[in-house]
């Protein structure tokens, strides 16, 4: 069984992600480590046993390691066969490539689209394969906006260095192991009045909370309408929160209503037809919490399902995570989900269900897991 896991997670992020591992994962030791990746051993007598899955909030991607190649010493073509040399007991069925955030320019702003030498090495590696054993990308290419099937295992090559690739593989499971890196196939639409547009989209794939269209929707912190213009177009009705200016575009849309109030402000008669609730202020996450609280606990609301966006104002706030979840499910929500999106930067996103009829579409949660 592999002895070490890698994770791949936002700059910044790795001493918020070392600590959950060591909190949900007592026999996982940190290991190698550059900004935005980090890798996990496990002490002792200590192995994977099957099934096993990385409880964390804070990991990109992860997978068990294979080894690392060095390909300024092997050279390119030899490095590519070396990959499938470390993975050839491993019957997987896709290829991921991507660099750790910050191993190439650019590549820790997570709007801009990977440099061109991603997709030149994955061709170069598909090529590989064939020499090595073939797999399904080999011989049918699928390119990384399409997405891994659940159920298959995927061969991570993960660029440390450019020249310094760390191999491994994953199993996909969820809605962001099907992409390379965890990165879903998301770009900012030309109409989008802000970046916003892009969380919430991502928010809404990853939690897959159940929400027919014409559901009312109340969004705490919409301006200027990026949010709110993603829920706009699947159908749903938009309560917009916020005393400042939304976006002309927003406002001109006939199922979006603006309150231009703060939420302790606000007539709990506005949100009587409310019934999914998003939250994106920027303050302290025990403030963001006070303000849903006085919502979803009043008695005459029946807000069924929650996206929250908490802001870590300060990266020590991340390990006050498992108190932020157990106060939401103080309010009866269950399951009560966290991740730190690819399009977040120093937040995250929880998801939380109320209703028990709504609990079925949802995937399984492990804890604080993604």
């Amino acid at each position: 069984m592999p002895q070490f896991l890698f994770a791949t997670c936002q700059i910044g992020a790795e001493n918020a992600l070392k600590a959950e591992v060591a909190r949900e994962h007592p026999e996982l030791r940190s290991a190698f480590a550059r900004p935005g990746f980090v890798t996990f051993k496990f002490a002792g007598e200590a192995s994977a046993g099957p099934g096993f899955r990385l409880r964390s909030t804070f990991a990109r991607a992860w997978g068990f390691t294979a080894g690392k190649v060095d390909a300024a010493v092997l050279g390119r073509q030899t490095a590519c066969r070396r990959v499938w040399e470390l993975i050839q007991s491993v019957p997987v069925t896709r290829l991921h490539v991507w660099p750790r955030a910050g191993a190439l320019p650019d590549t820790d702003d997570c709007d801009l689209p990977w440099p061109e030498e991603i997709a030149e090495l994955r061709q170069a590696l598909l090529g590989a394969a064939s020499l090595a054993g073939p797999i399904a990308d080999a011989r049918n290419p699928a390119g990384e906006t399409d997405a891994a099937p659940v159920g298959q295992w995927v061969a991570d090559c993960v660029l440390v260095e450019p020249e310094l690739w760390w191999v491994g593989y994953h199993r996909v499971e969820t809605f962001h192991e099907a992409f390379p890196g965890g990165r879903p196939p998301l770009r900012l639409p030309p109409h989008a009045v802000s970046r916003a547009w892009l969380k919430m989209e991502e928010a809404l794939r990853w939690s897959q909370l159940p929400c027919p269209p014409g559901t009312v929707w109340a969004e705490l912190g919409s301006a200027p309408g990026g949010a709110a213009q993603a829920l706009l177009e699947r159908g749903f009705h938009v309560l917009g929160v916020d005393p400042a200016e939304m976006h002309p575009d927003v406002l001109a849309h006939p199922n979006f209503t603006h309150l231009r109030q703060r939420t302790n402000q606000a007539s709990r008669k506005e949100f009587r037809k409310v019934r999914r609730l998003a939250a994106d202020l920027n303050v302290a996450p025990n403030y963001t919490l006070r303000a849903v609280e006085s919502l979803v606990t009043h008695s005459q609301l029946k807000i069924k399902g929650m996206l929250l966006t908490l802001k870590l104002v300060d990266w020590a706030l991340a390990d006050r995570l498992p108190e932020y979840l157990a106060r939401i499910r103080s309010w009866g929500y269950n399951p009560v989900r966290a991740r730190q999106l690819w399009h977040n930067r120093q937040e995250l996103c929880i998801a939380a269900i109320r209703d028990r009829s709504l609990r079925s579409g949802l995937p399984s949660p492990s804890r604080a897991s993604a």
